[in-house]
């Protein structure tokens, strides 16, 4: 069998190989995009919050610049229902979520205000949404995000109805466009 030599370097091999898949999952491209799968796997459809943790919104001085460097007028939201989400273009669990965002902004940009709300630059920005094909309105905080809105995770997102409650919140990656959350997308567009 083996002598308590041989265990031994077995027992470091095995380490070592453990290491350096964890550093290559880590702080390689290669992990970044193995995170990102694996969130993709895992993300679940969002859902409505309790009425009891319903919280109200006000977007009113929050001021946002679109990806020409236009202040973007807060008050196109009025009325409307707003999805909202904070990301970076170096998050796995955003770039995860992106497909999904994407597939249902094609089909609501018209009833639905979308904001993708980064701190990264705008060239950042648009070099990753050429390199992925999306048409996403990007937008740049210029000040703090309402406290009802304050997240230390990457991705926060909001579904804000036409009252300025907050219906939906996540904070980690989710099927944007599955067919319940777009039920309940087309239910608060309907309602008055």
């Amino acid at each position: 069998m083996f002598n308590k030599g041989e265990k031994k370097k077995k027992g470091w091999i095995g380490n070592l190989v453990f290491i350096l898949i964890l550093f290559v999952l880590l702080f390689t491209p290669l992990g970044t995009t193995f995170k990102v799968w694996v969130n993709r796997l895992i993300a679940m459809s969002p859902s409505l919050e309790k009425q009891e943790d319903v919280e109200q919104v006000s977007l009113d001085g929050w001021t946002l610049l679109d990806e020409e460097g236009r202040v973007f007028d807060i008050n196109q939201t009025k009325g409307k229902v707003v999805i909202l989400n904070f990301w970076a273009t170096w998050c796995p669990p955003c770039i995860a979520e992106k497909p999904s965002f994407q597939a249902l902004y094609d089909d609501y940009k018209n009833s639905v205000v979308f904001l993708f709300v980064t701190t990264d630059t705008p060239e950042k920005v648009k070099a990753f949404k050429e390199k992925h094909g999306y048409t996403l309105p990007s937008y740049f905080q210029q000040d703090g995000p309402p406290a009802a809105l304050y997240s230390t995770s990457l991705p926060a997102s909001y579904v804000i109805d036409k009252h300025g409650n907050i219906v939906v919140k996540k904070f980690r990656a989710a099927d944007w466009n599955s067919s319940k959350f777009r039920v309940t997308l087309d239910e608060l567009i309907q309602a008055k």
